[in-house]
Parts: C-alpha cells; structure tokens; sequence
C-alpha cells in the first residue's frame, strides 16, 4: 500500500512540476547570496567581523530552508510527514550529539560576549596565536609558528582566555639582577634613564622600577615600561639589549648563579688541594 503510494506520487510528478520546483530551489539559491552579500556589505563597519560571520550564516541557511521546504511543498509531498520525520530524527541527533550542541550554545555565549574577534590573539593554555575564524562549534588559531589550532567553544567558556590585543597598549616588565654590593638607588637611576631614552616607550603611564626580591646570588629589579602592542616585542628585545650594553659601560655587575659553602663566620677557607698535594 505504501510502495504504491509513493510510486503514484512520482508518477503524478510533471515536467512542469519539476521545473518548477527547480525553479523554486535556484531562487532560493540566489536570494541567499544575494542577501548575505548586501547584509555584508551594509555591516561591516558597524559590527565586529565575528558577529557580521555569524549573522551572515543565520541569513543564508536560514533563507535557504524556507525555499527548500516550499520547493518540498511544491512537488506534492506532505510536510507534516517530513516534519514528524524530521523531529524524530532531530532528537535522535540530539542525543548522539550532546557535545556538538554544547559547542552551540557556548558559541552563542560567546557571539554575545564577545570576547575576542577574528584577528585578535589570544593565549590559551599552552596555544597563542592570531583568530582567524570564529564558527559555531569552534574558534580556530594560527599560532606564531605558522600551526593551525581549532579549539572547541565549550572549552573556552571552561578555561581562562587571555586576549593580547584587545587593548592599545601593553605593559612590558624587565627582570633584571645585580649583585649584592651594588648600588641599588644608582641601578634603578640608570634603568628609569634608559626607559626614558627610548623613544618608543609612552611617557605616559610612567615607567617605574622597583625591587621584587632578594634571589640566590642577585637583588632582583623589575623595569616596567609601556608601549603600544604591536611593539611590544621589539622593544622588550632592544631595552634587554641596551641594559646589558650600559651596565657594562658602567661597571654594574649581573652575577651568575653560584654556590659558597661555610661553616660560620669563625671557619676559615677549606683548603683545596690539587692530585699532586694529595699523593705527598
């Protein structure tokens, strides 16, 4: 009864019939491009390129699926069939799916919140790297190293995201050490003096340089100075470079880790005796 049904249903098909439903599904096929360009083209400099991404998809698949079903409609077939089919079969996907639908939902938190945006870089756990596509179950990553990182939304929403470029400037801390018999006050003159001898750092915020701490062989200093983002890189390198070159020029020491053993102040030098020694 059934094969016969549908048999008849083919049968009943016209050439017309189909045409037209051909017709219909190519119409369909071009006004979604159509209005995904124009959406594209009329938003993109008053949204961020994740959102103008995502609304552009909404828009495409969604006009695509009102002209699919009327093309479904148009050759006779009944919906209310298709759409009980397609509800069992959408629960069934849901199930087996689980996974899939939390990187939906978080991907919707997260084109609300929007914490990032295509371009942007960003660290997270061990990856760094530039966004460059931000999709529904997904967020991908090209790292430094020219790798490529795709990391479920789900997992961003759970773990801590550190977006490196979502401010114009950035502060930059040098670490530096110097042994204990140098002149504290005249080491942070010197740094201040190179930090504003560089043209590339802001006068404003300030630069500052203060003590963090006494190490195992070297009091150690922090210089933080600011710069804009997109050199902060080059500038840590450079200032690195040029404090090294002055406390050279000045005679100020950065001592290696070594090791002193003793035994009080009243012990004297353990004395130490070469093979030759040893065997008179």
């Amino acid at each position: 009864m059934n094969e016969t049904t549908d048999l008849s249903i083919f049968e009943s098909l016209s050439l017309i019939t189909i045409l037209k439903a051909m017709l219909i599904l190519a119409a369909g096929w071009l006004l979604a491009n159509f209005l995904r360009s124009l959406f594209r083209k009329t938003m993109e400099s008053k949204i961020s390129a994740h959102a103008l991404a995502m609304y552009s998809r909404v828009i495409y698949y969604g006009v695509l699926i009102i002209f699919t079903v009327s093309t479904v409609d148009a050759l006779g077939f009944d919906l209310s069939v298709l759409l009980g089919a397609a509800g069992i079969l959408t629960v069934a996907i849901g199930f087996a799916s689980q996974t899939s639908a939390s990187n939906l939902i978080s991907g919707l938190f997260l084109l609300g919140e929007k914490p990032f945006q295509i371009g942007d870089v960003l660290r997270i756990g061990n990856d760094t790297g530039e966004v460059i596509s931000i999709d529904l179950l997904s967020v991908k990553l090209r790292t430094f190293d020219n790798l490529f990182v795709r990391i479920p939304n789900e997992s961003l929403i759970k773990t801590t995201v550190v977006n490196l470029t979502r401010y114009p400037i950035r502060r930059i801390d040098l670490l530096v050490g110097v042994a204990y018999k140098e002149e504290l006050a005249r080491v942070k003159a010197v740094l201040l003096e190179l930090a504003n001898d560089e043209l590339r750092v802001l006068e404003e915020p300030t630069p500052f340089c203060i003590v963090t701490g006494f190490g195992a062989s070297s009091v150690d200093l922090q210089l933080s100075v600011w710069t804009q983002r997109e050199l902060v890189r080059d500038v840590k390198s450079d200032m690195y470079e040029r404090i090294k070159a002055r406390f050279d020029a000045e005679q100020i020491e950065i001592p290696f880790p070594h090791l002193s053993l003793y035994a009080g102040s009243a012990t004297g030098p353990f004395p130490v005796a070469g093979p030759e020694a040893e065997g008179e």
